[in-house]
């Protein structure tokens, strides 16, 4: 059953607070000039290591290949600001015409200091999918201030801690009144493929990226966890890793009713099972940092899915936060101690210049 985070009306409305700050509703750029005119390029396979030279990153592909730098596809989308980070970085946000889905819906971006800087000018950056808990509609809450998730990833960047990711934050839901499971439940908005299709063929067009799944991952709370977990479970090829905080293991919309099939192919415990039948191999690992905290309850199953299912392809870590409960702050403390760099060591770094 979906579990509203706790304390979700007061985030919702420290996100609309924040919102004055920052000069927003002014147009905002990503564009960089290599962004806007270099052709595609291939990493440098002699670098390795964080944007910064430190921690972990720099994942090859499979024979130890080394994704390829996409530069923006266009079209261009038009951002305007949202909101300011502490380091001075935008948050912007668009409103996204989902091509394949044929969802509209608003979608939220920030990149880190280090995508702006001559040196990476050539490069992709990884990509964070970042999922809200609850309805996750008209607004994702990462794309407030409040929580630090943008903040602390630029800080964690240049501890080495984290990769410098590019947050993407897309709306999880069509409407405020039910779950969709991040699926194409038949008769329904396909919120499945505007989140594994639409949204990332939204940020090729309009960011530096790797033609790799090395350079994707989800991060999610709740809900969000549990979109993110499925998406990823049922396209390795596409994503590579994801931070599930405080997630439900298998789908529980109501508009599933006279869909069995349909929903039995987007669980995650039968589609964990599938893949962890299969032998492991660099080109389908996938890698799923769970977390919750001591709080709330959910613990005992994540246990069990990670005995279950964590073998072969599914690679599993637990962060168990003491004194955490079900709640988005918590989980970014819980991204700190040991999930974000879990995963940053084993996705694609940006690679600087020679």
């Amino acid at each position: 059953m979906k579990r509203p985070l706790t304390a979700l009306a007061a985030v919702a409305a420290l996100g609309s607070l924040v919102l004055t700050a920052g000069c927003a509703g002014e147009p905002v750029s990503f564009d960089t000039p290599a962004g806007a005119s270099a052709p595609a390029a291939p990493a440098d396979p002699s670098a390795s290591g964080g944007a910064t030279g430190k921690g972990g990153g720099g994942g090859a592909g499979p024979a130890g290949t080394v994704p390829r730098t996409l530069m923006p596809t266009g079209p261009k989308a038009e951002f305007t600001t949202e909101n300011t980070v502490d380091d001075g970085t935008k948050i912007g946000v668009t409103t996204l015409e989902g091509r394949k889905s044929g969802f509209t819906g608003k979608v939220w971006v920030w990149a880190p200091p280090q995508y702006f800087e001559p040196k990476y000018a050539n490069s992709g950056f990884p990509v964070l999918i970042a999922l809200p808990g609850g309805n996750g509609y008209p607004k994702n809450y990462w794309m407030g201030t409040d929580l630090k998730l943008q903040s602390s990833i630029s800080r964690w960047s240049k501890e080495g801690k984290s990769l410098p990711f590019v947050v993407v934050m897309p709306v999880l839901n069509p409407d405020d009144e039910y779950y969709y499971d991040g699926s194409d439940i038949p008769g329904r908005e396909k919120m499945g493929t505007w989140m594994t299709e639409d949204v990332p063929d939204f940020v090729r067009a309009n960011f530096r990226t790797f033609d790799s799944r090395d350079g994707w991952a989800f991060m999610g709370s709740s809900s969000g966890a549990f979109v993110g977990l499925k998406s990823v479970l049922k396209h390795p090829d596409k994503f590579k890793a994801v931070i599930a905080s405080g997630p439900d293991t298998v789908p529980d919309s109501p508009l599933w009713a006279g869909h069995e099939a349909e929903k039995a192919a987007n669980d995650p415990e039968k589609l964990a099972k599938a893949l962890s039948a299969q032998p492991s191999a660099p080109d389908r690992d996938v890698y799923l940092a769970f977390q919750i905290g001591t709080r709330e309850s959910g613990l005992q199953n994540l246990r069990s899915f990670i005995r279950d299912y964590g073998k072969g392809p599914v690679k599993t870590r637990l962060q168990v936060i003491q004194d955490g409960g079900h709640n988005a702050k918590t989980y970014v403390k819980g991204m700190e101690d040991g999930s974000i760099q879990w995963i940053s060591r084993h996705m694609q770094a940006p690679i600087p210049s020679r």
